[in-house]
C-alpha cells in the first residue's frame, strides 16, 4: 500500500516558522545533527521542502533559529514577567526545574553545543543569546546583593553559575540517574550562598 502524501495546512508565516522550528527541535532531540535533515524536518512538520527555504533561506539558518528559540524558552522561564530583574532564588529553582531538565530538550542542547564550535552563524547566535542570559542572571544577582550592601562581581558570578548549570545539564543528558534535581538545586544554592550569604530573607 502506497503511503499517502503529507497533507499541508495553510498557516500564517509566523505559525509556519514556529512549526518548522519545533519540528527541527524534535529531530535534534531524537537523533542529533544527523537527524536534522530537510526530509526529516518536513515530515515532522507536515510541510513541503520549499517552505524551509522560503521561511529561513537554508537549513543552517533554521538550525540557528532553533538555537535561538531554545534560549528564548530558557529566558522566558527565568523572567519575572514584571520587567524588573528576576528573583534570584526563583531563578535558581527555574534552571533546575523539570521544565528545563526535560530529556528531549537536553539532547537537543547537546547537539547544538557541539555544532557551535564549527558553525560561525551558530556561534554568533550563541554569543548574542548567551549575553542576554548572562545579563539576566547578573541583574538578579545585583538585585539580591544591593539591598544587603554586598560587594560582588555580578558578571563573574553569573558566568560561574552558568558553568555549573551547564555541567549539571550535561550530566542529566548523559546519565540522569546519577544526579537528583534536589541535589542540583542545593549545589546551585550553595554557590550563591558562599558569595552572598543566605538566600532566604
Amino acid at each position: 500500500m502506497q503511503a499517502s502524501a503529507p497533507r499541508f495546512r495553510r498557516l500564517s508565516g509566523d505559525d509556519r516558522r514556529a512549526e518548522l522550528i519545533a519540528a527541527g527541535l524534535a529531530c535534534l532531540a531524537r537523533g542529533g545533527l544527523p537527524a536534522f535533515t530537510v526530509d526529516n524536518i518536513c515530515t515532522e512538520a507536515g510541510a513541503s521542502r520549499g517552505l524551509i527555504t522560503h521561511h529561513f533561506g537554508s537549513k543552517d539558518a533554521l538550525l540557528t533559529a532553533v538555537y535561538s528559540a531554545m534560549y528564548d524558552r530558557t529566558l522566558a522561564r527565568i523572567a519575572p514577567g514584571t520587567g524588573g530583574p528576576p528573583d534570584l532564588p526563583a531563578l535558581i529553582e527555574a534552571v533546575t526545574s523539570s521544565e528545563i531538565l526535560e530529556r528531549e530538550a537536553l539532547r537537543a542542547w547537546l547537539a547544538l553545543w557541539g555544532e557551535v564550535a564549527v558553525n560561525p552563524d551558530l556561534r554568533a547566535a550563541h554569543r548574542r543569546n548567551y549575553g542576554l542570559y548572562k545579563d539576566r542572571i547578573a541583574a538578579a544577582i545585583m538585585a539580591h546583593a544591593e539591598p544587603r550592601n554586598l560587594s560582588v562581581d555580578a558578571d563573574e558570578l553569573a558566568v560561574m553559575f552558568i558553568s555549573l548549570v551547564d555541567g549539571l545539564w550535561l550530566e542529566w543528558a548523559i546519565d540522569p540517574d546519577r544526579l537528583s534535581a534536589d541535589a542540583a538545586l542545593a549545589m546551585c544554592q550553595r554557590l550563591f550562598e558562599e558569595q552572598l550569604g543566605p538566600l532566604s530573607p
